[in-house]
């Protein structure tokens, strides 16, 4: 018979090694709809690999993915340190790419007009964050249901302009108007697509270490989270600190947007995010709300989505494959979780 015993402690090796076998467990998982679907497992994942990784412009391309899943990333890690249950990232990074494309396309300086789209794709974020924290700290509404549901909020509302003023007049598509030239980001690499805006989001990820690490707020963030009663105790406003962090949470998510109109598309569209706001749910799960650890749980989901296209068109495996893979990498870490907190002991009957 066996049964589940708290761990006294965990090992540090096995804090290290959860993430790496989450994601095996996903790829072994998903290796069996592979093979469903008639393709041979070690070549489809070959090819996966290959096209994410495989030379400098495969590169180049994971890390544009990568970018936004970073920064939303980012921002699911420091909203869940403090328990604040932010669902929201896909609705702030909309928020970010709406507010830095009204900016970016007024005529301005480059380096002005690329300052002040990242502060209003910051501020859009943030505030459509802080209605979660709001209705949690004045009213105790759910924010896990309220944060998640303003997404749909947000979407429709872009939905509105694309289709009503920022319509096209001319072919008639449900876009908004590009931004300026001058508000382009810098493309770093020349025939690729690496931008400024990857550069950003990599530098964000140790300064936002530093900051939950080695300052003031960071450590109320991390008392709060860990138990609320006894940050009141210790003379920490805990509201104070959730409106903090959901106001954080959101810049971060708003960024995200702000680099997808700046670097990638260059205006708004339907379709800009394609879920990078609920893949930063499972990059900060994967990476233990460790915002170092995010960086390279972000990269392995961009190299997945970017090598499952080509896996597609190679193999014939759906693309939906990579959409399967970050959702049974999720669930491996929530149980591997389980385990850092608890043993299996086998006990005599």
């Amino acid at each position: 018979m066996f049964r589940l015993e708290a761990r006294t402690s965990t090992p540090a090796w096995f804090n290290l090694a959860l993430p790496l076998l989450a994601i095996g467990a996903a790829l072994v998982l998903c290796s069996g709809l592979i093979a469903v679907a008639g393709a041979g497992v070690i070549e489809a994942y070959g090819v996966m690999l290959s096209a994410s990784l495989g030379d400098s412009y495969a590169i180049t391309e994971t890390l544009v993915r990568a970018a936004p899943m970073i920064l939303t990333g980012l921002a699911v890690a420091v909203a869940f340190r403090a328990k604040f249950w932010n669902i929201g990232a896909e609705g702030q990074l909309l928020a970010g790419a709406v507010a830095s494309c009204f900016v970016g396309a007024i005529p301005m300086p480059g380096t002005l007009a690329m300052l002040l789209m990242a502060l209003a794709g910051a501020a859009a974020g943030a505030a459509v964050a802080l209605v979660p924290a709001t209705l949690r700290v004045k009213f105790k509404v759910d924010d896990v249901v309220s944060s998640l549901l303003l997404n749909s909020v947000i979407y429709y509302a872009l939905m509105a302009l694309i289709e009503g003023p920022w319509k096209d007049s001319f072919s008639g598509y449900p876009i908004s108007p590009p931004i300026e030239d001058s508000a382009n980001f810098p493309v770093l690499v020349e025939g690729t697509r690496l931008h400024l805006g990857v550069v950003a989001a990599l530098v964000a990820a140790p300064l936002i270490w530093f900051l939950i690490a080695r300052t003031t707020l960071g450590f109320r963030i991390r008392v709060t989270g860990e138990n609320p009663e006894a940050a009141r105790y210790g003379g920490i406003n805990v509201q104070r600190v959730l409106i903090s962090t959901a106001l954080l949470s959101g810049a971060l998510a708003g960024l995200a947007g702000v680099g997808e109109v700046g670097g990638v598309h260059f205006q708004v569209m339907s379709d800009i995010s394609p879920g990078y706001g609920y893949s930063g749910i499972v990059v900060a799960m994967l990476a233990r709300l460790n915002p170092l650890g995010v960086v390279p749980a972000a990269l392995f989901l961009a190299a997945v989505m970017t090598g499952a296209e080509a896996m597609s068109r190679a193999t014939g495996v759906p693309a939906f494959l990579s959409d399967v893979i970050q959702g049974t990498a999720l669930l491996a870490m929530l149980v591997a979780l389980l385990f850092t907190a608890y043993r299996i002991r086998r006990v005599a009957t």
